[in-house]
């Protein structure tokens, strides 16, 4: 992705990368903590995010590959400028033992079904519900806020096996989590072997 980077950015990166050595980090890896520490200013995110390498490639790959971005809330997807996004927020409903954000996870899901990349900033019932379906994602981005379901829903989704992006913390929030997935949009795609030997 070509993507002009503002000289205030730059200074900024500098300025974390003097306060905060991330360089022993596999690339993408460093790149999601950078693109989170920087969203949020909080150098905290170095030591509780969550994260693998391998995990990333294969969520990248498939980010790059055209996979549908599904997100919980317009917030999240305000923060994602350069892909679209499905947020079904404003379709949804709630009712005794659903909230309105786990509504509009079921929605997302019957609209793009597996394969997508979920991303969660907001609603820890929205990630509760993603892994309540046979989702199958690509990755799970899975960083709500708050004190009250936050940090049993982002360990529930470790412990699901599905491959993700989580946190310790209660803190989180629709600005890191959509970060964290620039970080991976932003991420060069590595040749493939066909063009290197073409080349």
């Amino acid at each position: 992705m070509n993507r002009v980077v503002h000289p205030i950015e730059e200074e900024s990166y500098r300025r974390m990368r003097a306060r905060l050595d991330t360089s022993h980090l596999p690339p993408l890896t460093r790149a999601v903590v950078e693109r989170v520490v920087h969203s949020a200013a909080d150098l905290g995110y170095a030591g509780d995010l969550v994260l693998d390498e391998r995990t990333l490639e294969r969520g990248h790959a498939a980010l790059h590959a055209g996979a549908p971005v599904v997100v919980d809330v317009e917030m999240v997807a305000a923060g994602i400028t350069r892909r679209e996004t499905v947020c079904r927020i404003r379709d949804a409903r709630s009712w005794p033992g659903l909230t309105r954000s786990a509504h509009a996870v079921r929605l997302a899901y019957e609209q793009v079904g597996p394969g997508a990349l979920w991303v969660i900033g907001n609603a820890p019932t929205a990630l509760e519900e993603l892994l309540t379906l046979d989702a199958r994602p690509a990755l799970v981005i899975g960083l709500p806020v708050g004190f009250v379901g936050a940090v049993e829903s982002k360990a529930a989704l470790r412990a699901s096996g599905l491959p993700a992006v989580s946190n310790v913390s209660e803190k989180g929030g629709s600005a890191v989590a959509s970060a964290a997935l620039n970080a991976l949009l932003y991420h060069p795609v590595p040749p493939s072997p066909s063009s290197e030997e073409t080349s």
